[in-house]
């Protein structure tokens, strides 16, 4: 089985991107491979990007992490919406404003992952994360609309695929007052979403 997870590198004006921190604790799955990347933050060019890793890396699980400042929890997304409505321009200094990611395509997709049951498992080992039913506007969004459009039309076997949101991490610099976690603890939760996420895959294969 390969994985591949990616990050993104910093944006805003930040130093830092949690989820690149987090993307290199990542360990793989035993008996799986684990394919990492960053992806640059720009709504055009981190798309093209990941469908130049899928088209050669192949994986049967693709996990996409970002960071979200505010939020608490590592959070699952259920969904991603086709829009681009930048607050703040890209690394390219892209500002889209209420433009869609593809004009022809659907409103949005859904996250082929039950993430109801993995946040259930994650939240039973005493892990912090919950279920999140916006990835917003940005770049995250586009991405994940994205990677499973390439999902859904592209790829030539089926992929598992969602986009993970991880929250500041405690010592990283950022705007005061907004919740973080602690490195390791978030760590800790997006390695055992992994692992029960490549579980997952081997008994769906088992079924079929």
């Amino acid at each position: 089985m390969k994985i591949m997870v990616t990050a993104f590198d910093a944006f805003g004006g930040e130093s830092v991107n949690a989820s690149g921190e987090i993307l290199s604790r990542l360990q793989a799955p035993a008996g799986c491979e684990l394919v990492k990347q960053i992806l640059p933050t720009q709504f055009v060019r981190g798309p093209e990007v990941l469908y130049s890793c899928l088209d050669v890396e192949k994986p049967d699980i693709l996990l996409l992490l970002g960071q979200a400042g505010g939020r608490s929890a590592v959070t699952p997304e259920r969904v991603a919406i086709n829009c681009m409505d930048a607050r703040i321009p890209d690394n390219a200094g892209y500002t889209p404003v209420d433009l869609p990611i593809d004009a022809n395509g659907p409103d949005a997709y859904l996250t082929n992952i039950p993430i109801h049951a993995a946040v259930s498992h994650l939240k039973e080992a005493g892990l912090p994360a919950a279920i999140s039913n916006t990835a917003g506007t940005f770049v995250c969004n586009c991405l994940f609309y994205k990677a499973m459009q390439y999902v859904r039309t592209h790829a030539a076997s089926p992929i598992l695929c969602d986009f993970i949101h991880i929250p500041y991490l405690m010592g990283q610099p950022h705007t005061e007052h907004l919740p973080d976690l602690a490195p390791d603890s978030c760590a800790a939760t997006v390695q055992e979403l992994l692992d029960w996420t490549a579980h997952y895959f081997e008994t769906q294969k088992e079924v079929s």
